[in-house]
């Protein structure tokens, strides 16, 4: 059961634990719940408890953050489409916190951003459309910084100096900016991964794994350290399916060829 109305001390920790973690905007809700949104996200939450000591309940409405995280379904109704109950408050401070990194990157905050930005931009000349692709390729960083939150997956490295938003099908092969926006259609990785991933040198399993080409050498190969697997969803493991056809196999005939070629003129 909810507490319905909240006591002072319910709605306290509530409308602290949605503040610090970027839902600040309160609206009225359903009996029992505290319902905040953001000026800088999509999509809004509910909060509630069955009393001071817990457990805490969240409702959801935003879809695009519901199927990308696997959270613990409460045994009640809510508001919005999902519910659900965590038994201490401090883990329910650390789900809000990836709730609103995944609300500034999906499904499409993105590219509702880049439209709001090119709109009124001229895109007749090279010079024109390169502005307006820069914008994009900022914007799309922005995204997959909050995404994977501000580091590359395989190598832990943090230093956004370090860091390059990595496209899985690239910008000029996407069939519309939606495709080229889409969180789900990069990686946030280290320079040297992303240097070995776009051009061929290496590509991803569905599992998350690396694979590596044949034309990689051994030294590179090695310089190539990596913690964890990627946790890849299903739409990043489509895009993929396009990177080791299109680029990464691309890469390894090339190479054969070329060593065929070389070896002919010998």
């Amino acid at each position: 059961m909810i507490e319905a109305p909240q006591s002072f001390v319910v709605r306290e920790e509530c409308e602290k634990a949605a503040w610090q973690n970027g839902f600040r905007r309160p609206f009225g809700g359903p009996p029992g719940w505290a319902s905040f949104a953001s000026t800088t996200v999509p999509g809004s939450i509910h909060l509630g408890a069955a009393g001071p000591q817990g457990p805490w309940y969240m409702a959801l409405d935003h879809d695009g953050v519901i199927a990308e995280l696997s959270l613990p379904v409460a045994p009640i109704a809510g508001p919005g489409l999902s519910c659900h109950v965590f038994d201490q408050l401090g883990d329910l401070y650390a789900v809000l916190a990836r709730v609103y990194q995944l609300s500034a990157s999906l499904p499409d905050a993105p590219l509702r951003s880049f439209t709001a930005k090119v709109r009124d931009l001229p895109q007749t000349t090279e010079a024109e459309q390169m502005v307006v692709q820069r914008i994009g390729q900022d914007i799309f960083r922005e995204g997959l910084m909050e995404y994977w939150q501000g580091r590359c997956p395989l190598t832990g490295i943090t230093d956004p100096a370090l860091l390059r938003a990595s496209h899985i099908v690239p910008w000029k092969a996407c069939s519309c900016d939606a495709q080229r926006l889409d969180v789900h259609n990069g990686l946030l990785l280290s320079a040297l991964w992303d240097a070995a991933f776009d051009r061929g040198l290496v590509t991803f399993a569905d599992a998350g794994h690396p694979e590596f080409s044949s034309a990689l050498s051994e030294a590179a190969r090695v310089e190539l350290r990596w913690q964890a697997s990627l946790s890849l969803t299903p739409r990043q493991r489509e895009n993929l399916v396009w990177h080791r056809t299109h680029i990464f196999n691309g890469s390894a005939s090339r190479a054969a060829s070329q060593n065929h070629s070389n070896n002919s003129d010998q």
